[in-house]
């Protein structure tokens, strides 16, 4: 009955360890796609708001020189 005992208890105990390790496999694989789909959104948002910057920036510029076109 020992015998009986621990060969059950050792196969619980290893398909409990083989089951969670498939889950973290999957969850890693996951884990990676989302990080890698935040970083391109990330990096667009950001490519988008330095685009706006640069057009603020360049029509500052232009009121700026029209503004001391006066001065001439």
């Amino acid at each position: 009955m020992k015998k009986l005992s621990l060969l059950l208890l050792a196969s619980v105990f290893t398909l409990s360890i083989y089951s969670c390790r498939e889950t973290t496999e999957e969850r890693t694989e996951d884990s990676l796609e989302e990080v890698g789909e935040d970083i391109e959104t990330t990096t667009e948002e950001a490519a988008y708001e330095t685009e706006e910057a640069a057009e603020n920036v360049e029509s500052e510029i232009e009121a700026e020189v029209e503004g001391t076109d006066d001065l001439q």
